[in-house]
């Protein structure tokens, strides 16, 4: 029997924009920065998925229709806002209908396919480093340094069904399924 898998949806940066993200960082110690083919954004998590759901899934989100568009990637910060930062992250701007109706399209196709929905309120945006026992100002010099940080209207025309893997060194995905604009 096969087991279950890791699974999550994500937007993937194009390669020059993961290649800018990754050039930003300020090599601090405690500060573990995301490699160029690891960066992505969350559009849904599902955790543990048989492999009878993950077929129903793979079929549901390969209906999904809908057209490319483009996301405002800029403004860096931090979680938690306040205290000492776990993650700094890349943020997508305000208000883009397109990313929310997507994210709803595979929301519903997760249910179609019998997995549960994840109910806590989702903050889109690109992880850019994991930070281990480093204290906020120790981090200050280079949020004030990209404080207007601006990648520009980034194209997006595809999503992908990812699995991941816990290793020791941290989580490592694979592409799974991979769907693209009409």
């Amino acid at each position: 029997m096969t087991a279950a898998k890791r699974l999550f949806v994500s937007l993937d940066p194009p390669p020059p924009i993961a290649q800018t993200l990754v050039r930003l960082n300020p090599r601090l110690r405690d500060v573990r920065w995301v490699a160029a083919d690891q960066l992505h954004l969350t559009l849904a998590f599902f955790g543990n998925v048989a492999p009878e759901n993950e077929e129903k899934l793979r079929e549901k989100l390969g209906a999904i229709r809908f057209a490319h568009f483009f996301l405002p990637l800029q403004d860096l910060g931090t979680f938690p806002p306040k205290g000492s930062p776990k993650i700094l992250w890349l943020g997508i701007g305000r208000g883009h209908p397109h990313l929310f109706q997507l994210h709803k399209r595979i929301a519903d196709a997760a249910l179609a396919a019998g997995l549960e929905p994840d109910l806590r309120p989702w903050h889109p945006h690109f992880t850019l480093a994991r930070c281990d026992r480093i204290s906020r100002s120790a981090l200050e010099t280079f949020l004030r340094a990209n404080a207007r940080f601006d990648a520009g209207l980034v194209p997006f025309s595809g999503f992908h069904l990812k699995s991941s893997r816990l290793l020791p060194s941290g989580s490592t995905y694979a592409t799974e399924l991979s769907i693209s604009a009409s």
